[in-house]
């Protein structure tokens, strides 16, 4: 079999550790990675023994296929040009800033005949996938994806660092178009946004809630969903599935506790969980997301299959999280709008410690 020639184009954070696992893949040749910090771009090549570029346009005409980890506000220059020429992606969530931006992409991609997919890492999560598997229609889902401020993705606010994340795994589940949008946010630390709330309503009456904060002391990575069949929670931290079913009497019989005695109520609470409705937990499988994600769109590239995250999975993202973005700078406070035009403070919530200056 020919040897696939690939190259990382941004060598940062994550996409060393595409370089790490793409250099590890049996047929794959890791020909170049290319970033913006010539030492950072030297540093993962000699570890990899491969070549260090400081732009990406020399890797043009060297490879097949190529991940692009750059910053989002570079992914349409940079997807554009490898698209232009046919060579198969993998871009790093999100797709792009805007949906034109995206529809750009997914667009180039068609046209030219190359693989687009789009780097969604949670639909690799063991019990997300587990989910998928079982016949379930959600009706209501609450989504909360938290976790302090790291430093990164600073080109981009909370909805498309983070709340993309959530809104692709919904659109997964929902599988239905999206009738109304309604979301708030807050800037804590200038520029963007960093905590946003959006509720969406689609069609078929599903009604989402979503929570994301880049400014939270704790991480937390949750998703409940309840429906006709039951009540599902992911843990994606931790790829833990739990599932609640109605047990075979309620679903046939019903449980009405207003017109029991208290003492059949008081042994209801009791048995609650074992005797009237089921429940089970599953573990997910270890498995690193990232090598299953770069493993699957090796297998795409050489077989011209779809990727489980396409670009118009990628498009549909960046199409609710572009009308969350807008609602979130239209709503208004008192007196103003938006996440940064936030009303003066009325107070202290705590007396101030001693300040220290920030290095």
């Amino acid at each position: 079999m020919k040897r696939l020639r690939v190259a990382v184009i941004g060598v940062g954070h994550l996409g060393k550790e595409h370089a790490r696992i793409l250099a590890g893949l049996p047929d794959v040749d890791l020909v170049g990675v290319a970033d913006a910090n010539p030492e950072q771009a030297q540093a993962v090549a000699r570890r990899h023994d491969t070549q260090a570029f400081n732009e990406y346009w020399p890797l043009l005409n060297l490879v097949d296929a190529a991940s692009i980890v750059v910053p989002t506000s570079h992914h349409l220059a940079v997807a554009r040009e490898f698209l232009r020429r046919g060579i198969h992606l993998l871009v790093e969530k999100p797709l792009a800033c805007t949906t034109a931006e995206a529809g750009e992409l997914v667009e180039l991609a068609a046209r030219h005949g190359a693989i687009l997919q789009v780097g969604h890492i949670e639909r690799f999560n063991p019990a997300y996938e587990d989910l998928r598997t079982r016949c379930f229609e959600p009706k209501m889902i609450r989504a909360q994806r938290m976790g302090p401020f790291t430093g990164r993705s600073t080109d981009v606010g909370v909805v498309l660092d983070l709340m993309i994340h959530d809104i692709d795994l919904i659109l997964g589940l929902v599988q239905a178009s999206v009738r109304s949008v309604e979301a708030v946010g807050m800037s804590c630390f200038g520029g963007h946004e960093d905590v946003a709330m959006a509720r969406l309503l689609f069609v078929n009456g599903c009604v989402a809630e979503m929570t994301a904060s880049r400014a939270s002391p704790t991480a937390s990575r949750l998703m409940q969903i309840w429906g006709p069949e039951g009540h599902a929670e992911i843990d994606f931290a931790t790829r833990k599935l739990t599932l609640v079913q109605p047990s075979a009497a309620v679903r046939r019989n019903g449980l009405d506790s207003a017109r029991l005695d208290p003492a059949s109520r008081s042994r209801i609470r009791e048995e609650l969980f074992t005797r009237h409705l089921e429940m089970l937990t599953i573990d997910g499988k270890a498995q690193d997301q990232l090598t299953c994600e770069l493993e699957e769109f090796v297998t795409c590239v050489r077989t011209g299959r779809s990727p489980r995250v396409t670009g118009q999975d990628g498009l549909a993202a960046i199409h609710v999280a572009e009308q969350i973005l807008g609602s979130l700078r239209e709503h208004a406070w008192s007196g103003s709008k938006g996440p940064l035009d936030l009303p003066p403070p009325g107070g202290l919530l705590f007396p101030h410690r001693v300040e220290q200056d920030v290095a």
